[in-house]
């Protein structure tokens, strides 16, 4: 597995990362010790990134990855996150609300050090800007807990570029986590140029538009109530039915490469920049040797540019929530 340095950063990590939300979180429930394979298999793979939360679950997520990781303390980067709301009842949850105030970021981090059996922090995310706390605190929060040893390095999520530039004039941002695929390029604009201009890596989420682009999604597929995409605009039929031209694409391309679809999108989005380090979410050997192999798919000026130029008059229908 090629490694890649999130930015300016001395952190080094796999080219590609591994989400783990869904082993723990949303649909379908999944066997504990079938997942803690799945991750020993991963690593001996060659994945060395891997992307967890509190509210994932929530905690149930960490402990998962912090039990399966233990016996590779050390050989692999556990990116974990703070910034929600902790209802009494069920713990942190987007619903109940944000809270990155320095003394939760505190709390959290030592809770998540637990969880996730490790005596530092590699990559601690801030989940969602807080408007109610002054990113200037967040990153003081951070960079206090980084000179304590409890953490290694600072990440956001979701932020704008206003707020990355605040947030780093503070503490250095070691990577933003933003959405970002061949579907959804709003960061384009302004926000991949300040990651550019201030040496910070880029980790997408939902690098495969949350399975759309693996071209295996069609207007029969359902969802269950807890899958997100069962309220996702994307995802409605009328939409899966017009965005196929997306996926006509990537199939097109494929078949020259001999690769799949969900190859193409990746290999497209490790083509971009050198620092960007895609983290598609996986439950299967299948899928994860599928996504793998994109590293090894090289996409060409020309190809680039057939795909950039089809993309132009491409509009894609839905929003992302």
């Amino acid at each position: 597995m090629q490694k890649r340095k999130l930015g300016n950063s001395n952190l080094e990590v796999s080219a590609l990362g591994l989400g783990c939300m869904r082993m723990s979180f949303g649909d379908r429930p999944t066997d504990k010790n079938e997942m803690i394979a799945f991750l020993h298999t991963a690593v001996e793979r060659g994945v060395t990134f891997f992307d967890t939360a509190e509210v994932y679950g929530p905690f149930t997520n960490e402990a998962l990855v912090g039990e399966a990781l233990e016996p590779f303390r050390g050989k692999v980067v556990i990116a974990t996150k703070f910034g929600f709301k902790h209802d009494p009842e069920k713990g942190p949850h987007p619903s109940v609300g944000l809270d990155s105030r320095p003394e939760q970021i505190r709390r959290v981090a030592e809770a998540s050090l637990r969880r996730l059996r490790v005596e530092a922090i590699d990559l601690f995310y801030q989940h969602r800007p807080d408007p109610n706390v002054p990113i200037e605190d967040v990153a003081g929060a951070v960079k206090d807990l980084i000179q304590a040893g409890k953490v290694k390095h600072f990440g956001l999520s979701e932020s704008g570029a206003d707020l990355i530039r605040r947030a780093h004039a503070v503490q250095p941002v070691t990577a933003l986590q933003s959405e970002y695929s061949l579907w959804w390029r709003n960061i384009e604009a302004e926000i991949l140029p300040t990651c550019e201009e201030l040496g910070i890596g880029l980790v997408p989420y939902s690098p495969l538009g949350r399975g759309y682009l693996t071209g295996k999604i069609d207007e029969n597929t359902t969802y269950d109530s807890s899958d997100i995409r069962s309220r996702n605009p994307r995802f409605t039929p009328e939409a899966i039915r017009a965005n196929r031209v997306v996926v006509d694409l990537l199939e097109r391309i494929a078949a020259q490469k001999r690769a799949t679809p969900a190859q193409i999108a990746l290999a497209w989005l490790l083509a971009q920049k050198p620092w960007i380090v895609p983290i598609p979410g996986s439950r299967k050997l299948e899928r994860l040797d599928e996504n793998l192999g994109s590293a090894n798919v090289v996409l060409k000026p020309d190809d680039l540019g057939e795909i950039e130029n089809a993309m132009s008059q491409i509009s894609v229908v839905g929003g992302r929530y």
